[in-house]
C-alpha cells in the first residue's frame, strides 16, 4: 500500500470533487457567459462556489475570483501592486523605494517581482526579509523597511517546514506604512483562520490542489479598495477581473471540498492533527538516531514536519522511503528535481547539514488513525533497514559482504573504499571532509578495520586525519604526503594488492589493485584531467605491473558520469570516453522491451537498503543487484560479455540505471539498456513476464 505524505506538494482529489467534476461536464456544462439556460446553470454552479468559498475564507467584502492556481494569483497581486506603484510615481506621488519579500518565500513570489518590476521600468531594489532560525520574520528589520515599501509579501505558512508567519505582528506593521500587503495563502487553505478583512490584506492567492481539489483551479482574493490590474484580459470573465472561459469542472470540485469543510464532519479536527503529528514525531525520534527538526519550537501547522538526519543524506532517505511506497519530499515540489540544499533552511541560518539533508513529510486533513498508524509502521521499518545496513548511529546486528569497490560522492568528488570481507580490512582513496561520517558508519556497518587511507594529490589529509580519528584506527609509523607506509612495497587486501603505479608526476599517485598478476584498477586522481593523455610515458610504464587495454582507471572527480574509463581509451577520455554523448538513448520502452531479440541480463542498481525495505517483490528472477555505489566492481565481468548479451539496468525512475547504461557503453558493450521509467511506472508484471521468456534461453542471466 502506498502511504501519502507528501501533502504540501499535492493532495489526491477529494471523491465527492472528482463526482462534482464529472457532473457539471455532463449536466451543466454550459458557458457561464452565456444567457440560456444552460449557461445560467453553469453561471448557478460558479456563483454557488464562490459563496462558500467567502465563507470559508472570512472574506464577506473584496474581490473573490478563480484563477488557474496560486502562481496565476501572485503574479495578478504583483502586476496590480506594481502598476499601481508606477501610477504612483507617475502622478508625482510619494514613490516606493524597495520591495520586500520573506526570506523563505515560494520561488513564484520573487520572481515575479523581479519579472514585473523590469518590466514595469520601475527597477526598484528588492529586498528579503530576513528570518530568524525558526523562520519566523525578523519584525525589526521589517518595521525599519515598511515605511518606504511599495509591496510587501509575505507566506501565511511556509511550505517545507510548516513554519506559520505572525500575521498580526506584520499586520500592525505594513498597516502603519504605504505599503501593499501580498499574503501567500496556499498552505494555510483548510488548516489557518486568516482574517483577511481584520488583517487588511490586500492580496491573497490560494491554490486548489493543495486542499483535495483538482489541479488547475485556485482563488485569488483582492480586498475592497486595493489597486487592481487584470493579468488576463479578453471576454470579460470574472465581471472583468479575469478572461477566459471559467474552469466549470473544476470550480465545481474545489466547491465540493469546501462545502466538506464547512459541513463541518468530514476533515480531521485539530485536535486530531496535532494527536497525528504527535504520533508521527515519536515515529521518527524511534526510527532515526541522531534526527533533528529544523523549524524547533516555531508555531507551525500540524501537518507537516521537516526533519533531518545527521550523517544521512536526503537524497539516501527519498530512495529508502520511495522504496517502501511511503511518498515524502526534499522540499518544495517545484524545486525537487535540483539537487541543491533547501534555500529556506539556508535563509533560517542553520547548519550546512541540516540544509543538505532535509525531508519534508506533510500529511492531510482527511488521513484516518489507521492510515497514520501505517505510516508510523513504515517509518519504523526504514529505520530498522538503516542500522542493519549500517547506516545509522546505531551498530548493525551483522555485516554484509562487501564489493570490491565502493564509491561515494559528494558531487562531483569520488571517495573509493576497497574493501575484502574475509580479511575484515578496507582501504579507502581519496576522502572528502563531507564524507568522512558515512565512510565511518560504513565501515561500522560492513565490521571492517580501516587498513590504510591514501590519497592521489593535495587535499584530501584533513578528511584522512578524521577519518583516522573516527575509526580509532590510529596512524602508520610513518607515512608519507599520500599516507603510503614509509616501509611498505605493496599492502594486500585479501587476495588482491594494492601498490603504488611508477611514473606518476610529483605531488600526485596513482594506486593500483592487482589480483595476481593483472592490474584490474588504476586509482588515477585528477591525472586524466591535468595530463595530456595521449602518448604519456607513465601508461606505458604500467604494463610492468600487470596493466592491460582493459584495466580500468578510475578518477578522482567525475562530473560527467563516467565512472571509469579504460587504459586503451585513455587518449581520448576527455571529455566522453568511447564517443557516446551524455544525451545518447538508452531507455528501452515497454514495447521495445518486448520485442527484445536477444540474451538478456538484468542489473538492479538500487542500493541494498531499498532493496530491503521494498513491501513487495520487484527483483527479476534470475537478475543481479548491483547498487550504483558498487557499480565499478561488477564492470569486469560485463566487459567480458558477449556483445550480443543485452544487459538492462532497472532503478526506481530509470535515472541511475540510465547512467549505468551509458557507462557501460562509453567503455565498449554497445547493448546496454536502461529499462524506461523504471519500477516507479508500475513495470513489475511485465518485467516477470519477459524475465520468464528469457531465462531458458539467456545463461547470462542465472549469473
Amino acid at each position: 500500500m502506498e502511504i501519502y505524505l507528501d501533502a504540501n506538494a499535492t493532495t489526491a482529489v477529494f471523491p465527492p470533487a472528482r463526482q462534482a467534476a464529472l457532473a457539471v461536464m455532463a449536466d451543466s456544462f454550459g458557458n457561464p457567459s452565456s444567457i440560456h439556460g444552460s449557461g445560467l446553470k453553469a453561471r448557478a454552479v460558479v456563483e454557488q462556489v464562490r459563496a462558500s468559498a467567502r465563507r470559508v475564507l472570512g472574506a464577506p467584502s473584496g474581490q473573490l475570483f478563480f484563477t488557474s492556481g496560486a502562481t496565476e494569483g501572485i503574479q495578478t497581486s504583483v502586476l496590480s501592486a506594481l502598476c499601481e506603484l508606477r501610477r504612483r510615481r507617475d502622478a508625482g506621488e510619494p514613490a516606493a523605494q524597495v520591495l520586500l519579500y520573506g526570506a523563505t518565500e515560494h520561488k513564484a513570489v520573487p520572481q515575479a517581482l523581479h519579472h514585473w518590476n523590469a518590466l514595469l521600468g520601475l527597477n526598484l531594489p528588492v529586498l528579503t526579509i530576513p528570518v530568524d532560525r525558526t523562520g519566523r520574520h525578523d519584525l525589526a528589520w521589517l518595521r525599519q523597511h515598511a515605511a518606504t515599501a511599495g509591496l510587501v509579501c509575505t507566506m501565511a505558512a511556509n511550505n517545507e517546514t510548516g513554519v506559520i508567519s505572525d500575521l498580526d505582528a506584520i499586520a500592525e506593521i505594513v498597516g502603519g506604512s504605504p505599503a501593499l500587503w501580498l499574503v501567500d495563502g496556499v498552505q494555510a487553505l483548510g488548516k489557518l483562520p486568516l482574517k483577511l478583512v481584520e488583517r487588511r490584506i490586500d492580496y491573497a492567492p490560494f491554490s486548489g490542489h493543495k486542499f483535495y481539489a483538482p489541479k488547475g483551479i485556485g482563488l485569488l482574493y483582492v480586498r475592497a479598495g486595493a489597486p487592481f490590474t487584470p493579468l488576463l484580459t479578453g471576454g470579460g470573465q470574472e465581471d472583468g477581473l479575469r478572461g477566459g472561459t471559467e474552469n466549470i469542472a473544476g470550480i465545481a470540485a474545489l466547491g465540493a471540498v469546501l462545502q466538506a469543510w464547512e459541513a463541518g464532519d468530514v476533515f480531521q479536527a485539530p485536535a486530531a492533527l496535532a494527536a497525528h503529528r504527535a504520533q508521527l514525531v515519536a515515529a521518527l525520534r524511534a526510527a532515526f538516531p541522531g534526527l533533528v527538526f529544523n523549524a524547533g519550537d516555531a508555531p507551525s501547522l500540524p501537518t507537516t514536519l521537516n526533519f533531518a538526519v545527521r550523517g544521512v543524506s536526503s537524497r539516501l532517505l527519498l530512495d529508502l522511503f520511495d522504496a517502501a511506497d511511503l511518498r515524502v519530499s526534499g522540499g518544495s515540489a517545484c524545486s525537487a528535481a535540483r539537487a541543491e540544499p533547501s534555500y529556506v533552511l539556508q535563509a533560517m541560518g542553520l547548519d550546512e547539514w541540516q540544509t543538505q539533508a532535509a525531508v519534508r513529510l506533510s500529511f492531510g486533513a482527511l488521513d484516518s488513525p489507521e492510515f497514520i498508524a501505517a505510516a508510523c509502521a513504515r517509518l519504523q521499518r526504514c529505520g530498522e533497514v538503516l542500522r542493519a545496513r549500517g547506516l545509522s548511529t546505531v551498530a548493525p546486528a551483522k555485516a554484509y559482504a562487501p564489493p570490491l569497490v565502493t564509491r561515494l560522492l559528494h558531487g562531483s568528488a569520488c571517495s573509493y573504499l576497497l574493501a575484502d570481507g574475509d580479511s575484515g580490512e578496507c582501504i579507502v582513496i581519496d576522502p572528502v571532509m563531507e564524507l568522512v561520517e558515512p565512510i565511518t558508519r560504513w565501515l561500522g556497518g560492513q565490521q571492517l578495520a580501516l587498513r590504510a587511507v591514501l590519497g592521489t594529490g593535495d587535499g584530501t589529509a584533513a578528511a584522512a586525519r578524521q577519518l583516522r580519528e573516527a575509526t580509532g584506527s590510529g596512524r602508520e609509523a610513518a607515512v608519507d604526503a599520500q599516507g603510503w607506509p614509509a616501509d611498505a612495497v605493496r599492502l594486500a587486501l585479501g587476495a588482491h594488492e594494492l601498490l603504488r603505479l611508477p611514473g606518476v608526476p610529483d605531488g600526485r599517485a596513482a594506486w593500483g589493485l592487482r589480483l595476481g598478476a593483472k592490474l584490474r584498477y588504476a586509482l588515477v586522481g585528477d591525472l586524466l584531467d591535468v595530463e595530456p593523455c595521449a602518448g604519456v610515458t607513465w601508461l606505458d610504464d604500467w604494463q610492468a605491473h600487470g596493466a592491460s587495454p582493459e584495466t580500468l582507471l578510475l578518477p578522482r572527480h567525475d562530473a560527467h558520469g563516467l565512472f571509469a574509463t579504460t587504459l586503451a581509451s585513455a587518449g581520448n577520455a576527455r571529455p566522453l570516453a568511447g564517443g557516446v554523448a551524455e544525451n545518447t538513448e538508452v531507455a528501452l520502452d515497454r514495447p521495445a522491451l518486448a520485442r527484445l531479440q536477444t540474451d538478456v541480463l538484468w542489473v538492479d542498481v538500487r542500493e541494498a537498503y531499498e532493496r530491503d525495505v521494498q513491501v513487495d517483490s520487484r527483483l527479476i528472477q534470475g537478475s543481479q543487484s548491483v547498487p550504483l555505489s558498487g557499480f565499478v566492481s561488477a564492470l569486469p565481468q560485463w566487459l567480458e560479455l558477449a556483445p550480443q548479451v543485452a544487459v538492462v539496468f532497472y532503478c526506481r525512475s530509470g535515472n541511475r540505471s540510465a547512467q549505468a547504461a551509458r557507462a557501460l557503453r562509453r567503455l565498449g558493450h554497445m547493448s546496454a539498456w536502461s529499462l524506461a521509467g523504471g519500477l516507479a511506472m508500475g513495470a513489475e508484471p511485465l518485467l516477470a513476464r519477459v524475465a520468464e521468456s528469457v531465462a531458458h534461453d539467456c545463461p547470462a542471466a542465472a549469473r
